[in-house]
Order: C-alpha cells, then sequence, then structure tokens
C-alpha cells in the first residue's frame, strides 16, 4: 500500500510476486493506495520497471477499503500514514499491519519461517511485542521515501531499495530448506 498507488506500491507488488515465484510460491497479491482510483503508472515507473522486465502498463490505481484489509492475510504499507490508515480500516488487522522495512527488519530479527510453520505463526512471531502506539511513532527510518514527481534517478533507487526489501521478505517467507 501507498499513497497514489501508482509509484511503490505497484512496484513492490510486482517485485514481491516475482521473487515469490522464485522461490516456488504464489501468493495473491494486491496493490492499493489512497488516493484516487483508476490512475495510471507514471513513465518514470514504467521505464523502471522495464529494466526488470515487468511491465505495469496495465496498471490502475485501487483506493483502499476496509474489506481489503479484512481479507488480507498480510497489510504491508510503504509509510507509517499507510499503516495507519489500514489500522484504522480494520482495527482487528493491527497485529498483520507492518512497514515493509519494518516487516523485514523484524524478521530478519525472527528468522525465516521454519519448516513446518505457517505464515499466520511467522507473522505473529514478527508482530511480537508491537503496540498501536508505533501508530504514532514519526520516525521516518521505516519509511520508503515517494518518488512521485522528482528525477528518474530517484526513481531507479526505490525501485533498487524495494527489489532488496521484497527479495528479503521472499527469503524470509519462503526460505531455502
Amino acid at each position: 500500500m501507498c499513497s497514489g498507488n501508482i509509484c511503490r506500491s505497484p512496484m513492490a507488488a510486482a517485485l514481491f510476486e516475482r521473487r515469490a515465484a522464485e522461490r516456488g510460491a504464489s501468493p495473491s497479491v494486491r496493490s492499493v493506495g489512497l488516493l484516487e482510483a483508476g490512475v495510471a503508472a507514471p513513465p518514470e515507473v514504467l521505464e523502471v520497471m522495464d529494466g526488470y522486465g515487468l511491465d505495469l502498463r496495465g496498471h490502475r490505481s485501487v483506493v483502499l477499503d476496509s474489506t481489503l484489509v479484512t481479507g488480507a492475510d498480510l497489510v504491508v504499507g510503504m509509510s507509517l500514514r499507510h499503516v495507519q490508515q489500514a489500522a484504522l480500516a480494520d482495527p482487528d488487522a493491527w497485529p498483520r499491519i507492518f512497514r515493509l522495512k519494518e516487516l523485514v527488519r523484524r524478521g530478519t530479527w525472527i528468522g525465516p519461517r521454519l519448516p513446518g510453520q505457517d505464515a499466520p505463526s511467522w507473522l505473529h512471531a514478527a508482530h511480537g511485542d508491537r503496540t498501536r502506539a508505533a501508530l504514532v511513532n514519526l520516525s521516518p527510518e521505516d519509511d520508503v521515501v515517494d518518488p512521485y514527481g522528482g528525477p528518474l534517478e530517484g526513481y531507479v533507487t526505490v525501485a533498487e531499495e524495494l527489489d532488496g526489501l521484497t527479495t528479503a521478505l521472499a527469503e524470509l517467507l519462503w526460505p531455502t530448506p
């Protein structure tokens, strides 16, 4: 999830699907945003993702609603604002809502899924001792910067960061035996 659902979250979703598939997994991945529905990804996103062999030309933004949060096994936001909005949409989903950097950091700390461990159990362990007070933490430490409106180099940097984070998440969720 990101703000407009035209840059970070569609890039992350496409990269994560690829990394999961490389590990033999096929999760159902959707990207959403907080703003307007039906908007195409900007040319910079298309150009950068072409470099990864991923075509986002058919992507159109989708707006977050509570049913998407409620029905998700995992909700990943690019910034604190996105996590806050998802938690407001479905407060009971809090243990399954993370910023991407936060989830990778916490997942690295607890280690990859163990043989026989299901994803919900692993997410429960990653959630650990988090409290809702984290929703007022204004530190941008775990945010992925929004490249929208900036130079192409900013999109390249964000795509590289997202590729690293989604690769790490896929390795945590589907470790090689």
